[in-house]
């Protein structure tokens, strides 16, 4: 059986990308994924080259039915070898993926962050919240918007 580009073989849900190069942040993410029970396969790239080379397909990330294509993308900005804007910018560059949904969860208020991202196409600029109930109410306020109500374009993917 094939994977269906941004879903999983086996749950038929569409996956997400976590790129995040802070484990506690990664471990507090996933708490609050399943608090707000999200069933979504969640991968994690630890920093923006590693998310490309998982969108790209290439090396590991060859096999789509281990990592799949993700519907969503929670991208931080401040992170180690690429910068979450880079990322973004590489993404929305790249034909079949530049309708991914990208959702920028960072700690970063700066104004020029804000911009940028939203001018290199981001879909939500979120700033992560501080304690752990709030990130539960934030994955859950994502669960509803993002992967019950939003339609996603799959063809191009």
């Amino acid at each position: 059986m094939a994977a269906i580009a941004g879903q999983n073989f086996m749950t038929g849900l569409p996956a997400l990308l976590l790129v995040e190069d802070n484990d506690d942040d990664v471990f507090f993410m996933k708490r609050a994924i399943q608090a707000a029970e999200i069933t979504n396969p969640v991968q994690v790239a630890p920093d923006g080259q590693e998310a490309i080379d998982y969108l790209s397909g290439v090396g590991k990330y060859g096999d789509r039915e281990q990592f799949p294509l993700p519907a969503l993308i929670l991208l931080d900005l401040k992170m180690s070898r690429r910068s979450g804007l880079e990322v973004l910018e590489w993404l929305r560059a790249q034909p079949a993926l530049r309708t991914l949904v990208v959702i920028i969860l960072t700690t970063s208020r700066e104004r020029s962050d804000i911009e940028r991202a939203y001018q290199l196409g981001a879909n939500s600029f979120l700033l992560k919240p501080s304690n752990t109930t709030a990130l539960t109410g934030m994955m859950m306020a994502l669960k509803h918007y993002w992967l019950t109500y939003n339609q996603y374009d799959t063809a191009s993917n």
